[in-house]
């Protein structure tokens, strides 16, 4: 894997109002990307940082996930949205993707609930447990749906590290914080066997290690966070070493486990 490096090459063409107001920009792959930047009055970007990271530990576990790339939008390209911008700095960028639905407690009734599915859903939740992302939760999936490939992917990571906390341990997700609550887990639990959620949670347990140890070897990536994001070394190395501490492992495992019996029939 490499991290790309893109720039706009077209006025930015949409401002999203969501709470980070991101923009949308074609880039000179000629592909667009949803790109996240520096706020104004931003002197250390750490959920610019918390969204690289995640980004690249999920493309690590092999969750799907949009591309991303760090992008940098030209001063030009910004006259056309009205947030004000002045930084130098690359954005992070995500390729949009086309042809998909937004989970939302009204549409994701067309999510096809099967094992794989089931596979997909419990994967991308043990994923949030161990980077401890507190933004996708029961009314907040941050989940797009292929139907045609009937492929759940994975967005938006500015929530791990306890919702960026990168001055205090890691601290466990608890039962509200995370996908199994919400009712696309149910949708899908509720249309397979106890023997098969076992035999994926089996599954899932093997896949746990190979999906840590490919994380470790995809760190080494987090060395190109841009300079000009000014999150010291430090602070990532720290957390990186708190993820791959064996007792957060351990631990993350156990509490996934504990989680997943509160919303289902495991182990009962």
């Amino acid at each position: 894997m490499e991290i790309e490096h893109l720039h706009s090459i077209q006025e930015i063409s949409k401002q999203y109002n969501t709470g980070d107001l991101p923009v949308l920009v074609l880039c000179s792959d000629t592909q667009q990307y949803i790109c996240k930047y520096v706020r104004p009055n931003a002197t250390i970007s750490y959920k610019l940082a918390c969204e690289f990271m995640g980004a690249v530990f999920a493309e690590a576990w092999k969750i799907s996930t949009p591309p991303f790339a760090l992008v940098q939008i030209l001063p030009a390209h910004w006259t056309s949205v009205t947030v004000s911008h002045s930084s130098s700095a690359p954005a992070i960028g995500f390729r949009k993707v086309d042809g998909v639905i937004d989970i939302t407690p009204t549409s994701f009734r067309q999510v096809v609930a099967n094992t794989d599915t089931l596979y997909q859903l419990l994967k991308i939740a043990l994923f949030d447990f161990w980077v401890a992302n507190e933004d996708r939760t029961y009314n907040n999936a941050n989940l797009l749906y292929n139907i045609e490939d009937e492929q759940l992917i994975s967005i938006d990571y500015g929530g791990i590290l306890n919702n960026v906390t990168f001055d205090f341990p890691l601290s466990q997700l608890t039962e509200t914080d995370s996908i199994l609550g919400a009712d696309i887990f149910a949708h899908i639990i509720k249309s397979v066997s106890s023997k098969q959620l076992t035999e994926a949670v089996k599954r899932l347990e093997k896949d746990y290690m190979q999906c840590i140890s490919r994380s470790k070897r995809q760190s080494v990536l987090l060395a190109e966070m841009p300079n000009e994001w000014a999150v010291p070394t430090s602070k990532i190395e720290n957390k990186v070493e708190e993820l791959f501490s064996q007792k957060w492992i351990n631990d993350t495992w156990e509490n996934f486990v504990e989680c997943l019996k509160s919303y289902s029939n495991y182990g009962k």
